[in-house]
């Protein structure tokens, strides 16, 4: 059985056992603008007793709690400024991506919108980790405000009640009042310490993950990015498909091609592979093409994954390229390679000449850069430094490796983007106040602190407009 029946099953008892522990416990609900809040005295006594026991250490820990605020505040800037030059610039970019800019991550948002480059998100993955992150973040509110001896009114939940009752977040109420007359190094420490929380948390379990992948999977393949490729002149080109192409243009060629399946084209005595759909996307390079050479891994159409190689297992790029020299063009080779459909099966090809080394045996595929750009990217990158580039890794024990890897990895990357987002200088969020702050402590005006907060807030709000329309017209063009 799929995982996913499994994840709708813990779906719908989730949703009931809420329903009827809510509905029980009614008197502790409270409407407030569009959420219930269930407010309790749950966790009140480890808070007071975190908060004041560890003084010194946590008198420490508010200087770096405010410089990570600064840190995450700067960085939020800079990445919504290079999602913003992507909208503006590259349209074709956010075309591919999919997903409008302002959409709360949902489960099943990957499965929904085929995002490839990410891994599934399920239920059972934004549960955990909504309960992990909002709870750790709200307690480090909690922490810190008890260390500095403002009162905790109430600790609960939050929830939007749509039908059914959904789970949005953990809050602890803190007494406003005696917030307000703190000093605004204090009140910072405060706002900040949430945001701080998810940073450690998320340290925390790229430790975990690291740890467990290398107790759960091993190396136990290569995987190649594409098969090899050549830039071609069309004006080059003399047969498409055996048939002779006088006076080619890209009009031409087009026209000459199969629907589907790869296309034999001919440039002098050279032989090369194309399919119409891969040609249709170069409609503005009208003088030179990309297209595959004729080489034995896209003839034969093996997979992105290659094990082994005449029973010699494969595990990384040198191993691939010490195989290979063992044999000359002209050899025929057994390769062991996974394919979506069929899974690992095995495949008899010949290796032939490779085109730019006389006498070298060669397979026909090819390796790309990593490296993904931007901050996002970076912290992708991150998230996977610890693998070997180009290395195919096997759980070693079935589908649990892979749950659990890609829960740990979701919920690194979610706390990240928590207190990204939470950092940004809007009324809503921590950075909202803290901006304020910082603003106030800076002119020691309250009326430019509250006018520069007014302007931050409501030009983040038009930033965030302005990418939708930038969204949807990205799908006009």
């Amino acid at each position: 059985m799929s995982f996913l029946i499994y994840d709708l099953i813990f779906l719908a008892v989730f949703l009931v056992s809420l329903s009827i522990f809510l509905y029980t416990r009614k008197h502790n609900l409270k409407r407030e603008g569009l959420l219930f809040l269930y407010k309790a005295t749950w966790g009140i006594r480890l808070i007071n007793y975190v908060g004041n026991r560890y003084k010194r250490t946590f008198k420490f820990l508010s200087y770096i709690s405010i410089a990570t605020g600064y840190l995450l505040m700067i960085g939020i800037f800079y990445l919504i400024y290079s999602i913003a030059k992507i909208y503006i610039f590259n349209p074709d970019i956010v075309r591919a991506i999919k997903v409008p800019p302002i959409l709360p991550l949902i489960p099943y948002l990957p499965q929904i919108f085929k995002l490839d480059f990410l891994p599934p998100f399920y239920f059972t993955y934004w549960i955990i980790i909504l309960a992990v992150i909002a709870i750790t973040h709200e307690f480090a509110h909690g922490i810190f405000a008890a260390h500095n001896k403002v009162k905790i009114r109430t600790t609960g939940f939050g929830f939007f009640p749509f039908f059914l009752p959904i789970f949005l977040a953990a809050f602890v109420e803190l007494d406003e009042k005696v917030m307000a007359k703190k000093k605004k190094f204090t009140q910072m420490a405060i706002l900040s310490a949430g945001t701080f929380s998810n940073v450690l948390t998320a340290i925390l379990f790229f430790g975990v993950l690291v740890l467990f992948f290398f107790m759960a999977f091993s190396p136990s393949g290569i995987i190649f990015d594409s098969y090899a490729t050549s830039t071609i002149a069309i004006s080059g080109i003399s047969m498409v498909n055996g048939i002779p192409l006088n006076n080619a243009s890209y009009n031409n060629l087009l026209e000459n091609l199969n629907e589907t399946g790869l296309n034999e084209i001919k440039v002098g005595s050279k032989e090369y592979l194309t399919t119409k759909e891969i040609l249709e996307k170069q409609k503005d390079n009208q003088k030179n093409i990309l297209v595959y050479n004729s080489a034995p891994a896209i003839k034969e159409k093996i997979g992105s994954i290659i094990t082994e190689i005449n029973g010699v297992k494969i595990d990384n790029i040198d191993k691939l390229v010490e195989e290979l020299s063992r044999y000359s063009p002209g050899d025929e080779v057994i390769i062991k390679t996974k394919l979506e459909e069929e899974g690992f099966i095995e495949k008899a090809l010949v290796l032939e000449e490779h085109p730019g080394k006389p006498g070298v045996a060669w397979l026909g595929i090819g390796f790309i850069n990593q490296e993904r750009p931007g901050i996002m990217g970076k912290i992708v990158n991150t998230l996977s430094s610890f693998k070997k580039p180009h290395v195919y890794y096997e759980p070693k024990f079935n589908g649990i490796s892979l749950f659990i890897y890609n829960l740990l990895w979701w919920l690194i990357l979610i706390s990240i983007s928590v207190a990204l987002i939470n950092m940004l200088p809007v009324g809503i969020f921590d950075g909202g106040r803290f901006f304020y702050l910082t603003v106030l402590g800076l002119t020691g005006s309250e009326k430019t602190a509250r006018r520069l907060f007014v302007f931050s807030t409501q030009f983040f709000l038009f930033i965030l407009l302005l990418l939708m329309v930038l969204w949807v017209f990205s799908f006009v063009r």
